[in-house]
């Protein structure tokens, strides 16, 4: 058996033609990425850590594939997604990819687009709908733990739209008089309310790699404000023909 690995202190340059179509990696049992994740959360909110990616098994239209903190006791987490790392997961009772890092076959300027609506999917929200534009940037040079990397760029600018679920709020206080005191109760309805943001996604495909050596994932509040971002940069890799 031949394995590809890249340690952490290596550096690999792998050039892909900016006309060149790129069609889907095969999969591998036991192939593997690790990446160190690090995810910021609010103004305070931060953490990183090591996780490795391992392939189970590949059918013709879905990955099966663990994930797993380096150094955890804990039994690795399994999940299916799509063959182009695809997310999926219900809304409104069917299943639906709501996040799609690549499209094979892969080419420079290619777009594509994810939009669905979901009803109540939190307590704070009646409605929330998600759009996300992706286009094939071209090459881009990037930086890893595990070395240098010439890359294709796909970039996902997006906008998110909620509407608020009604509230009621009630109020009360007393009144005194000579005659007594007097409990008053004031109820006061607000009804549903739009707010909206935005979303910035950002991968680095490398061919050779079959996956991303590095990610990013931001989310921005209606105030413009950034309240979460998601990094992943690969650490190492060990693929099997």
């Amino acid at each position: 058996m031949i394995r590809a690995l890249i340690a952490t202190a290596a550096v690999c340059c792998v050039s892909v033609s900016l006309a060149e179509t790129l069609t889907a990696p095969t999969y591998q049992p036991n192939d593997r990425w690790t990446y160190r994740v690090t995810e910021e959360k609010g103004p305070s909110g931060w953490s990183q850590s090591s996780i490795e990616f391992k392939v189970i098994r590949a059918s013709g239209s879905s990955l099966y594939f663990s994930t797993h903190p380096l150094g955890s006791t804990q039994p690795p987490k399994e999940l299916v997604e799509g063959l182009d790392w695809s997310r999926r997961r219900d809304v409104n009772g069917h299943e639906t990819v709501v996040n799609q890092p690549l499209a094979f076959p892969l080419t420079v300027g290619q777009t594509w687009e994810i939009h669905y609506v979901e009803q109540h999917p939190n307590k704070a929200h009646r409605s929330e709908e998600w759009v996300h534009h992706y286009t094939v940037i071209g090459h881009e040079g990037v930086d890893v733990p595990a070395g240098h990397f010439d890359a294709i760029k796909v970039e996902a600018e997006g906008r998110w739209t909620a509407e608020l679920e009604p509230t009621q709020t009630v109020a009360q206080s007393a009144q005194t008089s000579a005659n007594g005191t007097t409990m008053v109760t004031q109820a006061a309805k607000t009804e549903a309310e739009p707010v909206a943001g935005r979303t910035y996604k950002a991968f680095w495909y490398v061919p050779s790699v079959k996956r991303w050596v590095k990610s990013v994932e931001e989310y921005y509040s209606a105030g413009g404000v950034r309240n979460e971002r998601y990094t992943q940069e690969l650490e190492s890799v060990d693929l099997h023909p």
